[in-house]
């Protein structure tokens, strides 16, 4: 397990530019958050990984350890949905989660975008403008969420504020 210390830096990766080093610490992150941790044993690699228009952010500390990550898969609504979001046990209320929705939703531009929440992190998901959008669910054993944001439906005083994607880090 990582801990935390010094600056953050998350980098968006086109599904068809991510090398494989990447791709296997991404992949090795959200198994140990999403299988081993979470005790929830399910397929986590998908065909979405590496379908076109897929972007993986990926939150690496100075060392170059990847601390966090997040995936933006485009809907055939025209939506996009934000998956996958994980974090590092060491990195934890670090800002890292926080980062990554940052340049998430600098990603997503204008498109509405989607996702389905561990129930839990309703509250943190709403700090970046999404709203609950239906009836939960429990899916692997764990309650989700559905939610939805609309950048055109945003009152100015509601709009989460979003860091400049070139660069974006946090502590």
């Amino acid at each position: 397990m990582a801990e935390q210390g010094g600056d953050i830096a998350v980098r968006a990766v086109a599904a068809s530019q991510v090398d494989s080093r990447t791709l296997h610490a991404i992949l090795m992150l959200r198994c140990a958050v999403f299988v081993v941790e979470q005790e929830c044993p399910y397929l986590d690699v998908d065909a979405r990984d590496l379908e076109p228009g897929t972007v993986h952010l990926v939150a690496t500390a100075a060392d170059g350890l990847v601390v966090g990550t997040t995936r933006l898969l485009a809907e055939p609504d025209g939506s996009v949905r934000v998956g996958r979001v994980c974090t590092d046990a060491g990195w934890r209320h670090h800002g890292v989660g926080a980062a990554l929705m940052d340049r998430a939703l600098a990603e997503v531009d204008v498109r509405p975008s989607v996702l389905d929440a561990q129930t839990y992190l309703v509250a943190f998901y709403e700090r970046f403008g999404f709203a609950v959008a239906g009836e939960g669910f429990v899916e692997d054993g764990i309650p989700h969420t559905p939610m939805r944001r609309d950048p055109s439906l945003l009152t100015p005083e509601a709009a989460p504020v979003v860091m400049p994607s070139a660069g974006a880090s946090a502590r």
